[in-house]
Parts: structure tokens; sequence; C-alpha cells
């Protein structure tokens, strides 16, 4: 079985919600299935411990899901054209990944959501890949060949799936957004079972 894994970090809710749409996608590939995983807030006191499965929602992440998934897709809100400090304080944990060259050649993707039309999705979703570039992770993102890139009024870049909401908490997707996440966990979880069954 090819396992993605789904890494995200999700303060409102919508970019959970746009994890679980690609999970969707990665799912209805046949020898394909999504791994969901989060991270923990970060607070001033970064020693200070948490328990690995938190209250309620997703399991916080271990470098070991990433070392066994065949493939990435990382989410994050925007935070002035960057990821959220909890998901960047967990990928700048993985320079024993990097020195192993254990994340090479497999491939990833990105997802983003901002509160603002003009909030840096695409800032975030390109700066989200320089470090999985460092990683030696192949970058995929979404083609025009999805109708809804073309037609969305919202959320949808080439660099990967955006959401746009406008009003605070705003967690639900448009059409476009849903099925652009949905067309991206499809696409990488065809990219990544075919990498792992041509080795």
């Amino acid at each position: 079985m090819t396992t993605i894994l789904v890494l995200y970090y999700s303060k409102e809710g919508a970019v959970k919600a746009m994890a679980q749409a690609i999970a969707l996608g990665i799912n209805s590939i046949n020898g394909v299935e999504a791994k969901i995983r989060t991270v923990p807030d970060v607070y001033a006191n970064v020693e200070e411990k948490k328990s690995s499965i938190p209250d309620t929602g997703s399991i916080y992440a271990t470098l070991d899901d990433l070392i066994a998934a065949d493939g990435l897709a990382l989410g994050s809100p925007t935070r002035f054209g960057n990821m959220a400090a909890p998901l960047k304080y967990f990928i700048e944990s993985t320079s024993s990944l990097w020195f192993k060259g254990a994340l090479e050649n497999k491939p990833a993707t990105v997802f983003t959501s901002t509160g603002s039309l003009h909030g840096g999705n695409e800032a975030t979703l390109l700066t989200m890949q320089i470090p999985l570039l460092h990683l030696g992770m192949i970058i995929m993102g979404v083609p025009y060949s999805i109708p809804e890139l073309s037609t969305t009024s919202s959320g949808g870049t080439p660099y990967g799936a955006s959401h746009v909401s406008i009003e605070k908490g705003g967690v639900q997707l448009s059409d476009e957004e849903r099925k652009i996440c949905i067309a991206q966990g499809k696409r990488i979880a065809k990219l990544a079972h075919t990498i792992k069954n041509s080795a």
C-alpha cells in the first residue's frame, strides 16, 4: 500500500477541512491511503512537552511518519507569506532526515488558507516548498487541466490548493476549492504510487 502523509496545522479549522478533502482524493486512488497528522502549538516555553495524542482531532506527527510515507501533502494557514510557526517548528526538526537523505525522491505538495483575498496564499505556498526542496523531495503543483483552477473566484493556485476565508473562522470551502483539494490529493496519490512501484 502506498501511503501519503497529510501533515497540517490548523488554527480555525479551514486547513483541517482542506486536509480532509485532499485525503478524500488520495483515498479514491486504488492502492493508496492517506495518513492524516497534525502538529502541536508552540509556546514561549518550547521545551514543554505535550502528549503525542491530543485531546481531539488528528494525532501529532513524528519523524517516523515522514520516513514511512511515500509522499507528503503539507498544509498551513498563511502567516505573513510563510507557514505557521508550529508547522515550521516541526519541519525544522527534520535535520536528521536531511542528513540521511531519508525524504529524497518522495513527492510533496502544499496547501494553505488565508483570511483575505490577497493575504499571501501564493507566497506561503512557495515558501513552504523551500524546505521540502532542501530535503530532496519532488514538488508537485496543481495543473490548469483541473478546470476549477480557471473558474475559482476564491482560492486555488498552480502552486497548491488554497482557501480564502473572508469571515473570521470561515472554514467552509467553496465548491471549487474543495474540488481543487480533491484533485491535488488524487494527483499526489498517483505520482507517489507510480514512483513507489517503479523502484
